[in-house]
């Protein structure tokens, strides 16, 4: 099934639009929060707020999540959605340290888990054949929310000052919850009943797995990031890094829509040899010389991202508990994002104690080749259960 086909099938663009917008603020929260802190409070603060918003966020997608595979999907995401938008009211109007802080985090945990919830939805709207093109489209379409979402703080910014990028946030993330939740698909949709478990989706040992491998994965994105903008300070001109990371997500935007025309078959099987290939992907940055060749370099690395988070979450709908399939999603989501965190803090780290740029590649390969052995265990592991 093509992704024309699958765009084509009701209510598929509803829900896929409706998510991307929902989640702009992922994308657009931090660097509005940076921009609100610089005018309102103190340079100090921003990275403080930052944090907090990651980690509510952080937090609040599984529990969300878990929610809405108990509850039903519309009332936990109004619920969010309502928390959220409280949490970036209160820290446009009281601009006080401690209690912009507090707010941060609160908009961060109450962010609607479009990610998950639109994951579960496939099953209801398309055929079992087609779940491999439906999670390819959406992870290749996940790239434009980094492209979308700074610009969108920006233009607020710019309209409205330092409080109009946290204004435009929260309009999104409003306007995309109010398409989303009232969609036919997400009104009907129910979980699965079955026992309830305080572990919830971590029951599953392939899930735990899963995750680990996921978080390595993820930090080698958030290095990579980290480490690009050390390379650009060595080569006299900061503004590279934004091309090189734009040349990067064209990269994986490339290679998700390749993917889409050629999609793998066993994704579970196949998930070890994706992942190895993009181990080996980011292995040429390590060589690159000038910026143009670095760009190349990069774009290559990031074309096997969409395959490889295909067979992730095609792997996670397999081994999720029953009752669990939205939490299973969320947790994947946050095992990404903090790894992310995890791997942009120790690249930076690295690359200030070597003292040079080159060395911020390095970890990026070591880590995806450590997810690599962690996936060829366990499915070692499950041949000797068998």
């Amino acid at each position: 099934m093509t992704a024309g086909e699958v765009l084509r099938t009701p209510q598929v663009v509803r829900v896929l639009l409706a998510s991307q917008v929902g989640r702009l603020p992922l994308a657009a929260a931090p660097l509005a929060l940076l921009l609100f802190a610089r005018q309102a409070m103190s340079l100090a603060l921003a990275g403080v707020l930052v944090g907090a918003y990651t980690a509510g966020t952080a937090v609040g997608q599984p529990l969300l999540a878990r929610a809405a595979d108990r509850w039903r999907q519309p009332p936990v995401l109004w619920g969010g959605v309502a928390l959220s938008t409280v949490g970036f009211t209160v820290t446009a109007l009281r601009p006080v340290p401690a209690v912009a802080v507090g707010a941060v985090a609160a908009a961060g945990l109450g962010a609607p888990p479009f990610e998950s919830c639109l994951r579960v939805l496939w099953r209801e709207l398309i055929a079992e054949r087609a779940l491999p093109t439906a999670y390819t489209l959406d992870v290749a379409l996940q790239e434009l929310i980094f492209i979308a979402g700074p610009l969108l703080a920006l233009a607020g910014c710019a309209v409205g000052g330092a409080r109009g990028g946290l204004v435009v946030t929260a309009v999104a993330q409003l306007a995309g919850t109010a398409l989303f939740a009232t969609a036919p698909a997400v009104y009907r949709w129910r979980g699965d009943a079955a026992p309830r478990h305080w572990a919830g989706a971590l029951r599953s040992g392939h899930l735990r797995l899963l995750l680990a491998a996921t978080l390595l994965v993820g930090s080698a994105f958030g290095g990579t990031a980290v480490a690009v903008a050390g390379y650009a300070d060595a080569h006299g001109s900061r503004s590279w890094a934004g091309w090189l990371l734009a040349a990067q997500a064209a990269g994986a935007l490339t290679g998700g829509l390749v993917s889409i025309r050629r999609p793998t078959r066993d994704h579970r099987r196949a998930l070890p040899v994706l992942v190895a290939l993009l181990a080996a992907g980011y292995l040429p940055p390590l060589l690159a010389g000038p910026p143009p060749v670095m760009a190349v370099a990069l774009a290559g690395s990031g074309l096997l991202l969409p395959p490889v988070l295909t067979a992730v979450f095609l792997t996670t709908d397999q081994v999720a508990q029953p009752g669990t399939a939205a939490e299973s999603f969320a947790w994947v989501a946050t095992a990404f994002a903090t790894g992310s965190a995890c791997g942009a803090a120790l690249d930076g780290a690295l690359v200030q104690a070597a003292g040079g740029a080159r060395v911020g590649f390095l970890p990026a390969p070591l880590a995806i080749g450590t997810a690599v052995l962690l996936l060829l265990l366990g499915r070692a592991a499950v041949r000797r259960g068998r």
